[in-house]
């Protein structure tokens, strides 16, 4: 287990590349950031299939969450300025609306600057999701 929180995000999908290229340049969190076809999943008690559906954020302790509560949860350990949209993301309702906006733009990101064709792809068919089930 990492003495850091990790992020773990798509690297086959250049939209989720520059979001956390740009997540590591304005917010600059001391965490540590990993594409999930580079990751050690087995270690971070994740699977393939739940990494390539949406960004996990996995605790010190092995807890792990996703989509916008991963994304809500590194905002609020950024501490400072950042941590006050991280809570808020955290409140009812905007948790729900919050959801349902990043699985909006997750199911649709190979239609957003950066996204590229393995975007589109489904999660089995991506490059490296063979390898990664087995």
């Amino acid at each position: 287990m990492t003495t850091r929180p990790v992020l773990v995000f798509d690297g086959d999908c250049g939209f989720c590349t520059k979001s956390v290229e740009v997540m590591e340049r304005y917010i600059a969190p001391d965490i540590e950031v990993t594409a999930w076809q580079f990751a050690d999943l087995e270690e971070l008690g994740i699977t393939a299939e739940r990494a390539m559906h949406e960004v996990l954020w996995v605790t010190s302790t092995g807890d792990v969450y996703g989509g916008a509560e991963a994304v809500a949860k590194m905002l609020a350990y950024k501490r400072g300025a950042w941590s006050v949209p991280g809570a808020v993301l955290q409140l009812p309702p905007v948790n729900l609306v919050a959801a349902k906006a990043y699985r909006l733009i997750a199911d649709n990101r190979y239609k957003l600057p950066g996204g590229t064709p393995a975007c589109a792809m489904p999660a089995h068919q991506r490059p490296g999701a063979a390898s990664a089930a087995a």
